[in-house]
């Protein structure tokens, strides 16, 4: 359904979760200040004090503001959510995804004209998560020469990408969505479980017209221990709750543990790959034994 009756601004808040990555927030930073349409708000929840440059964040066209809350991903993002207030969009944006100049206006653009969509999520034009990451010029470089479509297309999917997510306040409100802070940390999946709480209650797209470019800083990640049994522990924990289907995560339970095994075999780079496999096994371990929890992470080395 499309509502071509006269619509007024919504009230837009951005929100980020950092750790650990104070100068690359900076770069994020600076490139929300570029938006075409900037927010209405800017909430940065940090895990420590000195993970965020307040000067640099106070002297912003719309100066971020501070928000407290536990540390680990999903608890810093609910925090974030508390202190949105009566806001009609929240963009959760990763602290290394750099937005198009024009992201949060074709966000507008996509909410107002789509009053039943509830969760939304954007084109990358590339992810350095998948390999070392992408330094500043690259994706600055990347985002200069792109040239988006007049009208983005618009496909329904199951699930919005973490690093850039965009979420009708009034669908969250009705629906009580949180993040689930029984996956803690890097919050694997978080994204996938958030969304699965919005289902019912209305459309999840993904639209060619939201771009941007997700770094994959390295920097700042847990240890590969940890995060290789995030990868087993959290798909299997929102299977069990039912907010993914488990032909999805049998495929991200498979293609982890093949590509930790391969990538072990090999010289070890920014990856921590015999660091993840060690993670996936003593998973599948606890997983056999019955005693599998996400929450194991915070004891692990």
């Amino acid at each position: 359904m499309t509502d071509t009756s006269p619509t007024k601004p919504m009230n837009i808040v951005v929100g980020i979760a950092t750790s650990g990555r104070r100068e690359v927030l900076r770069d994020t930073l600076a490139q929300i200040d570029r938006q075409q349409r900037r927010p209405d708000r800017i909430l940065i929840c940090p895990a420590a004090g000195d993970d965020v440059d307040w000067d640099h964040a106070a002297g912003l066209a719309v100066p971020a503001e501070r928000v407290t809350g536990p540390k680990g991903l999903t608890a810093q993002r609910n925090a974030i959510l508390d202190a949105a207030g009566d806001a009609d969009l929240i963009v959760f944006l990763d602290d290394d995804y750099l937005p198009a100049e024009r992201f949060l206006a074709e966000t507008e653009r996509l909410f107002q004209k789509n009053p039943d969509i509830v969760a939304a999520t954007g084109l990358l034009l590339a992810d350095g998560i998948r390999g070392p990451g992408i330094g500043l010029p690259e994706a600055q470089a990347l985002l200069s020469a792109d040239r988006a479509p007049e009208n983005g297309k618009l496909s329904s999917v199951e699930i919005t990408h973490g690093c850039n997510m965009a979420f009708r306040m009034a669908a969250i409100r009705r629906a009580g969505a949180r993040f689930d802070e029984n996956l803690p940390l890097y919050g694997w999946h978080e994204d996938v479980d958030f969304s699965g709480q919005l289902a019912g209650w209305g459309r999840i797209v993904h639209s060619t017209a939201l771009r941007g470019v997700h770094c994959g800083v390295k920097r700042g990640r847990n240890s590969g221990l940890r995060f290789g049994y995030s990868q087993i522990a959290n798909p299997v924990y929102v299977i069990r709750k039912g907010t993914m289907r488990w032909p999805r995560g049998v495929r991200f339970l498979f293609g982890n543990v093949a590509a930790n095994l391969f990538g072990s075999l090999g010289p070890q780079g920014q990856v921590d790959r015999r660091g993840r496999l060690k993670g996936n096994l003593v998973a599948l371990l606890d997983l056999l034994r019955g005693r599998l929890d996400p929450r194991r992470i915070l004891t692990l080395g």
